[in-house]
């Protein structure tokens, strides 16, 4: 079995190496010429794995260790026998985690409370529908737009017009569809983005097309009061550095670049990828987990919710650290920047998850218990 893996997936050989041959390389540089010698094809995000890459190709498995599958072509891969899998939620907190970290560093900016925001969350699968959970269980208010799933279910679901008139923070967590009948290319388009409230903040966490750039450029040029975050860009790693500079907070993609959704995502496509075989899997995550720096906090009796939330976010993550290296390597020419783009993302640093906490709390005040079990750590 030879297997062609991106360069930037982790524990390639921990899990795969008893099963083929692994080779790697860049993402951005996988093609056609690279798949003429494998049988097996990992990938994330940057590699578009299309019919003009595959066909005539030896590749019966493909699989990418991210949530999203709009760079697989998978309507040829189911015509031409090709097995396939994501990593569905693998990195889901480590979004979650993002968007925390956003928010408070959005609130000491403005010197604004986040209980009294109202909030909207656009796409409510696998990272939306956690983050819905987490801002609901603050007690705060939350609308939810997702038209397939409003089309599937019963369920609390608004519309977008909606969202832009009531909520002053919106929170993107969508596919990319471009031409389907929920298309998300551009749907934050001009018309939209002038409808944004009076101090709105915007964040985008999922594809950068689904926000129009140059409209966004354009709003932002005459609105100052908006508050925008942006991880994913129109044509990265091209990056506009105009958008950039008007960003509250700006980085390179990163926003589910946790350790844990990074080896989640390695296990999952390790799993389906024995399940094609037929094989029964002899690895398992729990054994290649490394140890956490911090485990555990403990709080006094004088701490309170806005303490205790921003104490516990920004232990395991604070975006501002991500945005002053990117805003560092917004220099010199396109071609440079494309790299910096990339070699941000390959060299990231370890971050864990939130949920892998363990707080002790010396009050039972109810309203902290309410914060901890929302994020998810472990009281103790």
């Amino acid at each position: 079995m030879r297997i062609l893996a991106d360069e930037n997936i982790p524990l390639v050989d921990e899990f795969f190496g008893d099963l083929g041959d692994i080779r790697r390389m860049p993402g951005r540089a996988i093609n056609r010429a690279a798949v003429e010698q494998c049988d097996a094809l990992l990938v994330r995000s940057v590699t578009q794995v299309s019919r003009e890459i595959l066909s005539d190709s030896p590749v019966r498995f493909v699989g990418t260790c991210t949530i999203g599958v709009d760079h697989l072509d998978l309507d040829y891969f189911d015509e031409a026998g090709i097995a396939w899998s994501s990593a569905p939620g693998c990195n889901a907190r480590g979004v979650v985690d993002y968007v925390l970290g956003c928010l408070l560093a959005l609130a000491e900016h403005d010197g604004s409370r986040l209980d009294q925001r109202r909030y909207g969350v656009v796409g409510a699968g696998q990272v939306g529908g956690r983050l819905v959970e987490v801002l609901r269980g603050f007690g705060w208010s939350v609308k939810v737009c997702d038209p397939p799933r409003a089309a599937r279910e019963a369920g609390d679901f608004t519309d977008l017009d909606d969202i832009l008139a009531s909520c002053d923070v919106i929170s993107l967590h969508t596919p990319l569809d471009l031409s389907g009948e929920h298309r998300t290319f551009h749907l934050l388009d001009e018309r939209r983005l002038a409808r944004l409230q009076p101090g709105a903040w915007l964040i985008n966490a999922s594809r950068g097309a689904v926000v129009d750039n140059l409209a966004l450029l354009d709003c932002l040029q005459q609105r100052p009061d908006l508050g925008v975050v942006l991880d994913v860009w129109e044509g990265e790693p091209e990056v506009d550095v105009a958008l950039a500079s008007l960003c509250r907070i700006a980085t390179p993609h990163i926003a589910g670049h946790s350790l844990e959704g990074k080896l989640r995502g390695t296990a999952q496509i390790y799993q389906a990828f024995c399940l094609a075989l037929g094989l029964e899997p002899r690895v398992h995550l729990d054994a290649l987990m490394p140890a956490a720096g911090l485990e555990a906090l403990t709080f006094g009796k004088g701490a309170d919710e806005a303490e205790l939330l921003s104490v516990l976010c920004r232990s395991v993550y604070d975006p501002r650290r991500d945005d002053a290296s990117f805003r560092r390597s917004l220099v010199g020419e396109p071609e440079q920047r494309r790299l910096a783009f990339d070699a941000l993302r390959k060299g990231y640093p370890r971050r864990r998850e939130i949920d892998g906490l363990s707080v002790t709390l010396a009050s039972s005040d109810e309203a902290l218990v309410r914060v901890v079990r929302a994020l998810g750590a472990r009281l103790k």
